[in-house]
């Protein structure tokens, strides 16, 4: 069986992963930044989706995207993975621009969209394989990739099983895995708990977490839900309207409101509204569809 297969490698794959480096990566606010936007825009029609966005995420950190559903949350990270041009502005992702370098962008970057992307026909081995393919990764390095971004996420036991009996949460974590085939410096999330329960919401969270400190890697994520940018984002950036009206780490925003303020507190005192909340494979399913129709 593929598990079985997998599981030497896995096992190795996974101390070298995570013995490397056990500590969080040291942000390095001089180098080069991970990613930058100046006046950055997109219009659909009459309507303004992202306005004049402007920011910068360092290399190595978690930064936070957060607003409700119809922010420009989604809008704004399909711009920078190149796949939606900007109305006007730029953006450079890993040191290239979105339009001019798009190809060298998508190179080095890892995107886990809203929408479900796993297959739940397949087996967890056969949707990394097609995703190996994709990436056009050599076949000889295939099966230690693989073996190596199942053993990250804890999947090496479920390789053989179809997706479609995953829990929503491992459902997640495979996509996750699909999306670091490739080693990219970039990882960008757009609502990476979108239609989980809380076990699995704080599974995701740990494994992204993890994935951060073992490998340095940046990464962007998209939520409307305030106790995940609390426990997971370095810094966040409150975006409403299609515009980002502050940008701080989630102590620095809270201790500006009042003592013993919540992140929910800071995007009412700054916005002066209130972000509303918005199982298995179906389920899962389910709840991204719906949230996709009514964006």
């Amino acid at each position: 069986m593929v598990a079985t297969r997998l599981a030497g490698r896995g096992e190795a794959a996974r101390n070298a992963v995570f013995n490397r480096n056990s500590r969080i990566t040291t942000l390095e606010p001089n180098a080069e930044p991970a990613i930058v936007t100046e006046a950055l825009t997109r219009h659909f029609r009459d309507l303004v989706a992202v306005a004049d966005v402007s920011m910068t995420v360092l290399q190595g950190e978690i930064f936070g995207l957060i607003g409700p559903n119809g922010a420009g949350k989604s809008t704004l990270i399909k711009m920078l993975t190149t796949l939606l041009p900007p109305s006007s502005g730029t953006a450079r992702v890993a040191g290239f621009d979105i339009v001019a370098q798009a190809a060298e962008v998508r190179r080095r970057i890892g995107y886990v969209p809203q929408f479900l992307s796993a297959d739940g026909s397949l087996t967890g081995y056969e949707n990394m394989l097609l995703s190996a393919r994709l990436y056009a990764i050599p076949r000889r390095e295939r099966a230690q990739r693989i073996a190596d971004a199942l053993a990250a996420m804890n999947l090496t036991e479920a390789a053989d099983r179809l997706v479609h009996h995953y829990s929503g949460g491992m459902i997640r974590a495979l996509e996750i895995a699909q999306s670091m085939l490739h080693r990219p410096k970039v990882l960008m999330m757009d609502e990476p708990t979108i239609g989980l329960d809380p076990m699995a919401r704080r599974v995701v969270r740990d494994r992204v977490r993890t994935l951060r400190e073992a490998l340095g890697m940046t990464i962007l994520v998209t939520t409307h839900d305030m106790v995940e940018a609390d426990e997971l984002c370095d810094r966040i950036a409150l975006m409403h309207n299609g515009r980002i009206e502050v940008v701080g780490s989630p102590a620095e925003l809270k201790a500006q409101v009042e003592p013993g303020a919540t992140l929910d507190d800071v995007f009412a005192h700054f916005i002066g509204v209130e972000i509303q909340p918005g199982g298995g494979y179906t389920q899962t399913q389910r709840a991204r569809q719906s949230i996709r129709e009514h964006r």
